[in-house]
């Protein structure tokens, strides 16, 4: 086999100059990529404007709070994850592919034990042990993961580092059941550590990300956890949401706490009741 030229994302070649792959020896002539993101973080969908946003809502007649500023914006919704809430974050253009990537995200405290089943049971509506990724600044990746690459799609999963483990012995599992194993608290980050010690990770920059990199940087300031629970923003069974009706939706049907649609944040207890809403398990198959 000869290829006289082959293109390969900056991620990938730099996963594969540590070693050698068969199916590629037969490559005759390296293409390196440009460094610059051509994909610019896969935000290459849909969009609505603010004005347009803020006409939906107004149109609901429903209680939304307003930002002029970004700072005060982030604090407020840093806090809030920090405080344990669950956050719906719709921001910008829709991702293009498989991942939510910070532009149509749940958002969560990665450090509470609890989120895992919380966001799996009352948001997603799946089982409690199903695993979420984490979104960690890109600065900060070697210090809590055996990785030092880019991942800014969530392609690769990595252990996260001994320092950050809790210790666990065999004991620890002598007698105990399936589920009674997997509450078990395995490191500083527990809702988005696997079972095995990993997790599957993005890594966020302020050049590809933007606002959701200041976002983590805020909450990290807060904090000193570098890094966010990041989920897509749908549930079991339904597409990620698009517009900003699919959000507030999406929103209104689930448990989530708090709704941030570009410069507005809901709150749900200010929301009013919707009568006559479909049950989404009506309109979606379970997978």
């Amino acid at each position: 086999m000869k290829i006289s030229g082959f293109n390969l994302p900056l991620e990938m070649q730099e996963a594969l100059w540590g070693g050698s792959l068969p199916l590629l020896s037969g490559v005759e002539k390296w293409e390196v990529v440009s460094q610059t993101d051509s994909m610019e973080g896969a935000y290459l969908g849909f969009e609505e404007s603010e004005e347009e946003i803020e006409s939906y809502l107004n149109s609901l007649d429903v209680k939304y709070h307003k930002f002029s500023d970004e700072v005060q914006l982030l604090d407020v919704v840093s806090d809030e994850i920090a405080n344990g809430k669950v956050v719906g974050w719709h921001m910008g253009k829709m991702e293009f592919g498989p991942r939510a990537l910070g532009h149509r995200s749940i958002l969560g405290d990665p450090r509470d034990e609890n989120m895992q089943s919380k966001m799996n049971l009352k948001i997603k509506y799946r089982e409690s042990f199903r695993p979420f990724a984490p979104s960690v600044l890109r600065e900060h990746v070697s210090e809590w993961f055996d990785l030092d690459i880019d991942s800014p799609y969530m392609l690769f999963t990595a252990n996260i580092k001994s320092d950050k483990l809790c210790d666990i012995e065999p004991k620890d599992f002598k007698e105990k059941s399936m589920q009674e194993i997997l509450k078990v608290r395995r490191s500083l980050v527990p809702a988005v550590t696997h079972i095995d010690g990993s997790a599957r990770l993005q890594t966020v920059t302020e050049e590809r990300n933007g606002r959701y990199y200041r976002l983590i940087a805020q909450f990290y300031k807060k904090t000193g956890c570098p890094m966010v629970i990041n989920t897509s923003f749908n549930v079991r069974g339904e597409p990620i949401v698009c517009t900003a009706e699919d959000s507030y939706r999406c929103f209104m049907r689930t448990e989530m706490d708090i709704l941030v649609l570009e410069n507005m944040i809901l709150y749900k207890g200010e929301q009013p009741k919707r009568n006559g809403d479909l049950d989404w398990q009506e309109e979606f198959e379970l997978d």
